[in-house]
């Protein structure tokens, strides 16, 4: 009888897990683990930093061939820092996100240090005549008499849980690491020539690196990003391959022990397998275009790195799942600027080219390279400045091949990520949909499931807002307080008077993509709490080469208050009569016609939030269309066709 319990207790473990997995589609592919053990590794890493690609910083004519039309703009770039005052961040600034939630006073003056940094380092490389040394030297010096190089906003993983550095404890976050990885850089450029000088600040920044990256990198097994105490239901975000690309820079430039490189460098392996392992094979980015160059274009750099330090012995680089997530970027832009956005993404964007391209060049995908090509709209391609020094110095890299590439973008008339569940159609007429299925824990997630964007040559209509400045109310237990969040401003129903509720238990079932004939369906009634009352609410999808229409069929288990159907837009809405609204945005114009048991109605939503309207203009409008019946069962058909 115990054996019966035990076994019956391990199949309902196991039909949870599959339902729980289902929703992660975490699978153990191991990708990384695969291609080489700890010992095969060992052998085949390239020691004593002879992986770097770029030359020595005293081989000047290598440098003046790779930077060619570089040279002068990056020196040029460099002299505007030359009386470059380095900007202290008082403990205030720190102590304001635990106040106020305002994370921008701290981590203004932070970006522009390290902004600084990076360009007086490419300044020097490209000059090479020692002018921005002392520079580089205040730069990299004022760096190590920092406590943290932790972001405020991320400080209160400390033990602590304060926004202020604490002395006592070191954790790795994205800033940290990308600060770490740049203050690794410089070091390897330019210890000599900071030797000469003083070599105290050189040993001064091999301990800061040491101790604020690679000693917890190896002794914090708690940083959830490293994901080794993941469990079902947690998410891994675009944080793994960010902060293990440059923990594993950090170590490769830093550490010549090989049996201690070894082990990091494996353990950095593990960790990012538990990135593949979540991403779903599909290769979409679930945290929406905007997070992509973070989240699949760090994965790139990393298997980059990775590929570099092993003399190319280790490497992704063929497995078909890594080209599908580089070529999510070119499948989700749309044109002119715009692009598919689910998310916290942005509805502009398009990715940096010379990312694009590196990654397209490395998976062996032509689209990539000519999307690339194509975003440059003629444009020269020059390395890329900011903060990131890994990418500003591949960047030179591939400068000149990327010139040379033919521009070219040409998306499939459907694209359909069956496991992510986001589709994208297109017909003749220059429409283009694209929706989702899905469930509310995604990472980044809004609750959407089952929402859609249209665009009309290349220009969005009806569509996803996006999300405002990142406050401490964006990633706390206030985040669906916030209206770019909610399924209320989406293009969705209100079901009994009840708006989608995020948790992974609210998704979309029975999704389904026809590509044949341009339509998509899901079931979102189970996106919805049980006080909605909704046994099946399916929104399907079908698109023309004239219209898009939309289709609503429903069964609830109790009609208590009548539906409303919500409609985002921006430009000019009008409603010419009863059962039709008008919509002109750029130009381009669509009636979408209603069933007649519903009123319209239009409310405003003023944008006083630059990240959201740098996109949108000063406001957008929710359409709400109204009905005061009560039925439960029905079906609502609506039709959107452009006008001239």
């Amino acid at each position: 009888m115990n054996r019966m319990k035990h076994l019956l207790c391990v199949l309902l473990v196991a039909a949870l897990g599959s339902f729980t997995f289902k929703a992660n589609a975490y699978t153990e592919r191991n990708m990384l683990q695969k291609a080489a053990d700890e010992s095969t590794l060992k052998n085949v890493l390239v020691m004593k930093q002879a992986w770097v690609p770029y030359p020595a910083y005293t081989d000047r004519a290598a440098w003046d061939s790779l930077m060619g039309p570089n040279k002068q703009r990056l020196i040029e770039a460099g002299e505007k820092l030359l009386n470059y005052k380095w900007q202290l961040i008082p403990a205030t600034a720190y102590l304001e996100y635990e106040r106020s939630g305002n994370r921008k006073v701290m981590e203004v003056p932070y970006d522009d240090n390290r902004r600084a940094l990076n360009t007086l380092m490419l300044a020097e490389l490209a000059e090479g005549k020692g002018r921005f040394i002392d520079q580089l030297l205040n730069g990299a010096y004022m760096s190590c008499e920092m406590n943290s190089w932790v972001l405020s906003a991320h400080l209160p993983r400390q033990s602590s849980k304060r926004s202020l550095p604490d002395f006592r404890e070191q954790i790795i976050d994205l800033g940290s690491g990308g600060y770490g990885a740049l203050m690794a850089w410089v070091h390897y450029f330019f210890r000599k020539p900071f030797d000469k000088i003083n070599p105290v600040v050189s040993l001064q920044m091999r301990k800061a690196i040491k101790e604020r990256i690679l000693d917890p990198y190896m002794n914090d097994d708690e940083m959830w990003w490293m994901a080794f105490n993941w469990q079902p239901g947690e998410i891994i975000n675009n944080w793994n391959p960010w902060c293990n690309s440059n923990a594993l820079q950090c170590f490769l430039l830093m550490e010549n022990n090989k049996d201690k490189l070894a082990k990091a460098v494996y353990r950095s392996m593990k960790s990012v397998d538990k990135f593949i392992n979540f991403v779903k094979s599909d290769g979409a980015c679930e945290e929406g275009t905007s997070y992509w160059g973070h989240a699949a274009g760090k994965l790139y750099d990393y298997l980059q790195i990775l590929s570099d330090g092993t003399g190319g012995k280790i490497s992704l680089f063929n497995e078909p799942m890594i080209r599908r997530m580089g070529e999510y970027m070119s499948r989700s832009y749309v044109g002119n600027g715009w692009v598919v956005n689910f998310a916290d993404a942005s509805a502009q964007g398009g990715g940096d080219p010379l990312l694009i391209y590196r990654f397209g060049k490395a998976v062996s995908s032509d689209e990539m390279m000519h999307f690339a090509a194509y975003l440059l709209n003629g444009r020269k391609p020059y390395a890329t400045m900011g903060n990131d020094a890994f990418r500003s110095l591949q960047s030179l890299l591939c400068c000149n091949d990327l010139e040379k590439a033919t521009p070219k973008h040409d998306m499939p008339d459907v694209t359909w990520y069956p496991e992510t569940e986001f589709c994208y159609m297109k017909n003749k007429n220059g429409m283009l949909l694209a929706a989702k299925g899905g469930f509310n824990n995604e990472s980044h997630n809004h609750n959407d499931v089952g929402t859609f964007s249209l665009y009309v040559n290349t220009i969005p209509v009806f569509i996803d807002a996006g999300v405002g400045t990142y406050t401490k109310q964006t990633f706390g237990k206030d985040r669906y307080t916030i209206w770019t969040m909610q399924s209320n401003y989406h293009n969705l129903p209100m079901i009994n008077g009840v708006p989608q509720k995020f948790g992974q238990q609210y998704k979309a079932t029975n999704t389904v993509c026809n590509e044949k004939k341009r339509t998509f369906s899901a079931d979102i009634a189970t996106a919805y709490p049980a006080e909605a009352k909704v046994k099946s609410w399916i929104r399907s999808y079908a698109l023309d080469d004239r219209k898009l229409m939309i289709t609503d069929n429903y069964t609830l288990n109790e009609a208590l208050a009548p539906n409303q159907l919500n409609f985002l837009t921006w430009g000019k809405v009008s409603f010419p009569s009863p059962g039709k609204v008008r919509v002109e945005v750029k130009g381009q114009k669509v009636e979408l016609d209603y069933p007649s048991q519903f009123k319209a109605e239009l409310e405003t939503i003023k944008l006083d939030d630059p990240r959201l309207s740098n996109v949108w203009g000063k406001e957008i409008y929710r359409i709400t269309l109204k009905t005061e019946e009560k039925k439960a069962t029905g079906n609502y058909k609506f039709v959107i066709q452009q006008v001239k």
